[in-house]
């Protein structure tokens, strides 16, 4: 046993629980993983055991501590590279000992750590770092690289327990096997946060983190995610046993309510005639009464009950559905040239020439001055898409995807070369939901989507069917979570006129739990439009029939 933790809750300030009694023992050599949707407390909960955060109630027990990877980074802007990785002071101590320095602290401060800079190079070498510098601002690397700089940390302080948190979020197709081959070959017992599912193969136990404690699955994610298919059935199995059993019980209900009446008339009845003493009469009234008031209270929970399961069950078949009803509006023809690029390269020039008028007539003059070193791809880039082209953009962190993707759009213009592009309605749906503006609400979200200029209560109704209730309608959108986003960013695609020819999907899948990934991907599978995918999860790639792959190399 290296970790046990013994019924931990955590309250929020609100005074709700995130989740409550979680017991389990993390044993030598797991490679365990904590699944569950977004908003159930997972990062919390590895916070709790990295001792980042602290349980409200409930013990946990480690023989030793802990190496941490957070999914977040920005408090740690403010650091050096060296100190982000935790090896400032031992460094800063070798240095002054080396320059003849003597302060006992000093020899304190570094230990037996006397390769301590050694093995940060050859560390930062390994995961593809070499040239950063130990004074240097964390602040001027990307994601993908402070990721990669916390990796590196396993190797330089060898711990025997590692907790990542999301650690492929901002990792490229490269970093990500390398994730995979050192996961497969450490000897670190290893406790993940993740919803990337070719990772998740690599882990078991699958521990899913529940409101009321851990679900333990003793598989990896193919046996969780079969098990779970399994229990899907298993419900919509119930549930339809239960509505068999409510209409039955209602009729019952019904039943006993006539003969209830019919009692009551027959006692007013004996009454009057004397046949009945007062005193009884009043008695049977009461206690028909009470047993109807019984059986109402007993259907109304039941009803309650199957409405909440009905409504979980079959939240995604509803999504679904209406997005497949939406995508059948657009009618663009397939082969249809609909963006040609011949040439074209991007370069940030000093100043930020105007775009022209759009047109969606070719380029023929580059609208963007930039030196040929300063080009983002070595080698120009020519293609051709074509309506119903399924096409995955691929290529290393800064190779330039994302740009790609605002030049096709004509948010920004090419430095060089032509670049045609038809007159389509095309949608961008990226990992930060851009489409949907923070400083709304939901309502007010959905409204500024609604071209055709739909009363504001149908609005709500279609709010409604995306699982938008009324409590939600005056709810900020920049408090939505990672499903929340993606429902609202679904729902207001199909308030619009017409469904988008071209839909272009920027890692859409990195801020999704496990059940939301799959809304999507059956949604997308679907689509029978055009669609660019950027993303480092190959399972997406593929469950979404993508048929042509265009690299980038810078």
């Amino acid at each position: 046993m290296l970790i046990s933790a013994q019924l931990l809750s955590y309250q929020l300030p609100s005074g709700q629980y995130l989740f409550q009694d979680v017991s389990f023992t993390l044993h030598k050599g797991y490679r365990a993983a904590i699944a569950g949707p977004n908003g159930a407390g997972k990062s919390t909960l590895l916070k709790i055991i990295a001792g980042q955060e602290t349980a409200s109630s409930g013990t946990i027990r480690a023989t030793g501590p802990c190496y941490y990877v957070p999914q977040h980074f920005g408090h740690f802007n403010s650091l050096t590279v060296a100190e982000a990785a935790g090896t400032a002071q031992k460094l800063n101590a070798l240095e002054l000992i080396l320059q003849g320095e003597t302060s006992p602290h000093l020899y304190d401060v570094l230990g037996d750590d006397w390769d301590i800079a050694a093995r940060s190079e050859a560390a930062f070498e390994k995961w593809g770092l070499r040239a950063l510098q130990p004074d240097q601002p964390l602040s001027t690397l990307s994601g993908g690289e402070k990721t990669r700089l916390f990796l590196a940390g396993i190797d330089i302080f060898e711990p025997s327990v590692v907790l990542l948190d999301e650690p492929t979020n901002h990792l490229d197709y490269h970093a990500r096997e390398q994730l995979y081959e050192w996961m497969a070959a450490t000897s670190c017992t290893l406790l993940i946060v993740s919803h990337d599912r070719q990772l998740l193969r690599l882990c078991e136990p699958i521990w899913e983190l529940q409101p009321n404690g851990i679900k333990t699955y003793g598989g990896n994610y193919d046996f969780y995610a079969a098990q779970k298919n399994v229990e899907a059935d298993a419900l919509q199995q119930r549930v339809a046993h239960q509505e068999k059993t409510l209409k039955e019980a209602k009729k019952q209900r019904q039943e006993a309510i006539e003969r209830k009446q019919h009692a009551d008339a027959q006692a007013r009845k004996q009454a009057k005639t004397g046949g009945i003493p007062k005193i009884l009469l009043n008695g049977r009234k009461n206690n028909a009464e009470v047993s109807t008031a019984k059986l109402k209270q007993v259907h109304t929970e039941k009803v309650e009950e199957l409405r909440a399961g009905w409504q979980e069950l079959s939240a995604m078949t509803q999504i679904q559905r209406m997005m497949k009803g939406y995508f059948e509006q657009s009618t663009l023809h397939t082969g249809k040239v609909l963006v040609q690029a011949n040439g074209v390269n991007f370069g940030w020039a000093a100043a930020q020439p105007e775009l022209p008028a759009p047109d969606h007539q070719p380029s023929n003059e580059p609208t963007r001055l930039a030196s040929p070193e300063n080009m983002l791809w070595k080698t120009p880039l020519t293609f051709t898409i074509r309506s119903g082209q399924r096409l995955a953009i691929t290529g290393p962190n800064g190779s330039g995807k994302s740009t790609l993707l605002q030049l096709i759009l004509g948010k920004l213009a090419p430095s060089t070369g032509e670049l045609y592009t038809a007159d389509t309605r095309s949608l961008l749906l990226d990992q930060d939901y851009t489409l949907i503006d923070r400083g709304k609400t939901v309502l007010q979200q959905a409204l500024s989507y609604n071209d055709n200029l739909l009363e504001v209560s149908m609005v709500k109704t279609v709010l409604v069917n995306f699982l938008f209730g009324p409590d939600t309608w005056d709810k900020s959108c920049a408090v939505l979570s990672g499903g929340e986003m993606l429902r609202l960013a679904l729902c207001s695609m199909t308030l619009q006129d017409k469904a988008p020819d071209m839909i272009l999907l920027d890692e859409p899948t990195n801020n999704l739990d496990l059940q939301n990934i799959k809304i999507l991907t059956q949604i997308f599978g679907e689509y029978k439009g055009t669609l660019l995918v950027i993303s480092h999860d190959p399972d997406f790639i593929a469950e979404v029939g993508v048929d042509d792959v265009l690299t980038l190399n810078t």
